[in-house]
């Protein structure tokens, strides 16, 4: 004889059921998110790391506090360049490297944990435009490839490349192992712009500025010919050869421009 187990029924599953789903949890993190920014936006947390007031703590206990900071504010939108030039003005080249790679790590921690349980499901089913398909597919089949990618190159949202990937299916340690290794060239060049911010005429100061203008116009290069690859596989999809998208018809020489010139006349009286 099998044992039946009783279903739960009435209005307490059934309000259960509605705050659990897809949706009503997508609608969660929306509102976590805008009270977030806005509370950054209020408050201004920010100023715990900028005004030095958790510098005058000890050493670990205030790379831990920065860390925690740091994260609960690029999980709000901050931008993570400001966060970087305050670790290298509080703590110096070595030590604020690594406390603002913590706080990477905690805050790209947060946005994925978070995307991951209270998004995914809503939004994986709306997948279905070819580009966000082959975005996908691409993030869930080379995660560790493609994130570590995103985040070598600046100019990518910090909190927007954290949030795609926990709509795919890729996985933590690949996430978050590609997000401190490809974070570490810019945040570098960030943090040690920052501790030589009182002496802007100095080689390290130099090299670092340097570092961040070369990889921007990096950035840009590699986005300009990965958006012409696109439009070019668009063009093939859509029956159109590729060099036929993208060159520029070539001027006529003179024997063709006569050859036109003769036929407009026979045109016109026909």
């Amino acid at each position: 004889m099998s044992l039946s187990v009783a279903q739960p029924a009435g209005f307490p599953a059934r309000l259960a059921q509605t705050l659990l789903s897809p949706w009503s949890r997508f609608g969660l993190l929306i509102v976590l998110l805008a009270t977030a920014a806005t509370l950054v936006l209020v408050f201004e947390p920010q100023r715990l790391i900028t005004d030095g007031g958790i510098a005058q703590l000890s050493g670990a206990l205030a790379v831990l506090l920065f860390a925690a900071a740091y994260g609960t504010c690029t999980t709000a939108f901050l931008p993570r360049p400001f966060l970087n030039l305050a670790a290298g003005a509080l703590f110096g080249a070595q030590l604020g490297l690594g406390a603002a790679l913590a706080g990477t790590a905690v805050g790209a921690g947060i946005s994925f944990g978070m995307g991951r349980l209270l998004g995914q499901d809503a939004l994986r089913p709306l997948l279905k435009h070819k580009l966000l398909t082959k975005a996908d597919r691409q993030l869930s089949r080379h995660g560790f490839r493609t994130m570590l990618i995103m985040r070598l190159l600046p100019g990518i949202p910090f909190a927007g490349s954290n949030f795609t990937a926990a709509v795919s299916r890729m996985s933590w340690p690949a996430f978050l192992s590609a997000t401190i290794l490809g974070s570490i060239p810019n945040t570098a060049a960030y943090v040690v712009a920052g501790s030589q911010a009182g002496t802007p005429n100095s080689p390290a100061f130099m090299v670092a500025f340097g570092f961040i203008a070369v990889s921007g116009v990096g950035g840009v290069v590699f986005a300009w010919r990965k958006r012409a690859k696109m439009r070019a596989a668009t063009a093939r999809a859509a029956g159109v050869p590729a060099d036929a998208a993208t060159e520029a018809p070539q001027p006529l020489d003179a024997p063709q421009v006569a050859a036109a010139e003769e036929k407009v006349p026979a045109a016109q009286a026909a």
